[in-house]
C-alpha cells in the first residue's frame, strides 16, 4: 500500500438566524468552508433546495473538483509525454438525479477539456499531435485522476479536437 494523505475540511454553518432549524424555510443553508489559512469558501445549498445563488454548492463544487483533478493530471502526462501544452479549458457538467423521496444521486459528470498545444508538438510517432493522441493523454489523466477514481458514476471525456497555437514552437 502507498502512502496515505489526509485532508481536512472545517465547516461552519452560518445561517441559523434568530429561529434556527424551527421549520425548514426558517433557516439559511449558508456555510463558509475553511481549509488552513486560505480565505473562506462560502457555500450554501444548491438554489433548489433553499440555497443561495451566489455561493458554492456541495454539487458545483464536486464538478469542479473532478475537472481540476483531471486537467492537473492531464498536464502532468504531456509534459511527461513531451507536450508543450498552452491553454487548458473546460466545461465540466453533472448530472444528478433527485428521488421522489428527496434522495438522489449523479448519475454522470461530463468533462469538455479545450486544449491548446504548442505549434509543432509531435506525438508519440513523431507526427504532428493528433486528436488520438489527445484522447490517449486524456485516458492517461483519467486513470490517475484521485477524484475521478473515487465517484460511483461514470465520469465521461469529451475532448474538443487538439487547437495547435500558430507560431510558437514547442
Amino acid at each position: 500500500m502507498g502512502p496515505l494523505h489526509t485532508y481536512s475540511a472545517d465547516i461552519s454553518w452560518t445561517g441559523a438566524g434568530s429561529r434556527g432549524t424551527a421549520t425548514y424555510t426558517s433557516y439559511s443553508r449558508d456555510h463558509e468552508v475553511r481549509i488552513g489559512s486560505k480565505p473562506p469558501l462560502l457555500g450554501s445549498s444548491d438554489p433548489t433546495f433553499r440555497g443561495d445563488p451566489d455561493r458554492f454548492s456541495p454539487e458545483e463544487l464536486l464538478v469542479a473538483a473532478l475537472a481540476q483533478c483531471h486537467m492537473l493530471w492531464f498536464l502532468h502526462v504531456a509534459a511527461t509525454a513531451g507536450v508543450t501544452v498552452l491553454g487548458y479549458e473546460d466545461s465540466a457538467k453533472g448530472t444528478m438525479r433527485v428521488e421522489a423521496a428527496g434522495h438522489g444521486q449523479f448519475t454522470d459528470v461530463v468533462l469538455r477539456p479545450r486544449v491548446t498545444v504548442a505549434h509543432g508538438a509531435l506525438g508519440p510517432d513523431g507526427e504532428p499531435l493528433t486528436d488520438v493522441d489527445l484522447a490517449h493523454l486524456h485516458h492517461k489523466a483519467h486513470e490517475h485522476c484521485f477524484i475521478a477514481r473515487s465517484v460511483n458514476f461514470p465520469v465521461r471525456h469529451e475532448p474538443s479536437p487538439v487547437r495547435v497555437a500558430q507560431g510558437l514552437a514547442s
